[in-house]
């Protein structure tokens, strides 16, 4: 169980307040095309405000690589954050992120004002955990809030390396609803507890697989890497996505499964197509039917009624990666499924983000679930019982 002070714990009226959001938004010739993790942060920073501290932001944006690049200046997210705030945001333009305008920025500020740094990334040092940069965002601040999900399972200066200097160190309201979700929910599970899990690979969820197989009621397999299970149970797969060299490890996770009395389930049949695009010619076939030439590139319906069976019962449900290929129309129908089935029961509904939160969101079932992920990486070493590095280096209760 993770108990972490957060910003409700601790009173900042008259501190200086680094908070690091994430603010690694989208941006398109200077504008902002999706501002959803702007307004995530909202409620943290206006909290803040409102206790008359006086709140400096900080945030990365893409990969800058250690250098100042203008088309990944954070100056557009100060503007955009000013209006949603309703109040000025001054921005530090400072190539080295903390220079002679965010010193001098910080030297003005009254209880309650906003400050916003430039693009951490601009610093080499960030992805390393270098402790210079460390110390001078520290020299900033009397209070540090570490609101970003998205980058809690790196260990950079701005979330991690900074806590050394500060003596205060919590999290923001956007991290609380993780831990307790992602961290608590899946640890001390209401039952039964059902896990999905889709996407492309099974190599990229291995850790997960062993350590919800450990914790769940029924483990749900869909996406590309269902045909990797179907091959180790000597079903042929056709040119479906196959890694050949997880087919031992897939076996042994059926295996572990039926050890521990934990329902495993993959795809009874498959819709296949013969190419890879939503104009191919597609069809439904049955369990172990995949032909030569045809490739899976969703869940049949037979599979959508057992996999939206399972979850109806379900007082816990964590999903992440897609049933099938749901960026073409004709390949979505399984994602939609598991989504309308999560949406429609009284549980628990937790999506591990990446691309079942954006499934979720563009199906329309986004308000329906429970709590929706901000990380896809930080979420999915969550489920694997790692220990993230941002959410370790806040002050415990």
């Amino acid at each position: 169980m993770l108990n972490k002070k957060s910003v409700d714990d601790i009173n900042v009226k008259g501190k200086r307040v680094l908070v690091r959001c994430d603010f690694n938004v989208p941006l398109q010739e200077g504008k902002i095309t999706d501002e959803n993790r702007l307004v995530a942060a909202l409620p943290t920073i206006k909290k803040l405000i409102n206790d008359g501290g006086k709140v400096i932001l900080c945030s990365h944006l893409g990969k800058p690589k250690g250098e100042p690049k203008p088309e990944l200046s954070l100056a557009p997210v100060a503007v955009r954050m000013a209006e949603l705030l309703g109040q000025p945001v001054v921005f530090a333009a400072d190539a080295n992120v903390v220079g002679e305008n965010a010193k001098a920025a910080v030297a003005a500020m009254k209880d309650g004002d906003v400050v916003l740094l430039e693009n951490t990334r601009y610093r080499a040092e960030e992805t390393k955990n270098g402790d210079a940069f460390s110390e001078e965002l520290a020299s900033l601040c009397d209070v540090f809030v570490n609101d970003a999900f998205g980058t809690a399972h790196r260990a950079h200066c701005s979330n991690v390396g900074v806590t050394k200097y500060v003596d205060t160190a919590v999290v923001g309201y956007l991290m609380q609803k993780e831990i307790d979700f992602l961290g608590n929910a899946v640890d001390k599970p209401q039952r039964p507890f059902v896990a999905i899990l889709g996407g492309s690979k099974v190599s990229s969820k291995i850790s997960v697989i062993n350590n919800l197989l450990d914790k769940v009621d029924t483990l749900i397999i869909g996406g590309g890497m269902a045909y990797t299970f179907m091959k180790a149970l000597g079903e042929e797969v056709g040119g479906s996505l196959l890694e050949a060299d997880y087919l031992d490890y897939a076996k042994e996770m059926m295996e572990k499964a039926e050890k521990k009395g934990v329902k495993l389930l993959i795809p009874i049949d498959t819709v296949v197509a013969k190419e890879f695009s939503n104009d191919s010619e597609f069809k439904t076939v049955g369990r172990g039917q995949i032909e030569a030439g045809w490739q899976g590139l969703d869940i049949g319906e037979k599979t959508c009624q057992l996999y939206a069976e399972a979850i109806k019962g379900a007082k816990t449900v964590v999903w992440n990666g897609p049933m099938g290929v749901f960026e073409m129309p004709n390949f979505a129908t399984g994602t939609i499924a598991v989504a309308k089935a999560m949406a429609e029961i009284d549980a628990t509904t937790i999506i591990g983000g990446g691309d079942s939160a954006a499934a979720v969101n563009i199906l329309g079932f986004g308000d329906k679930m429970t709590h929706i992920s901000t990380g896809g990486g930080a979420s999915l070493e969550f489920l694997e019982g790692k220990e993230l590095p941002g959410v370790a280096a806040a002050n415990d209760k």
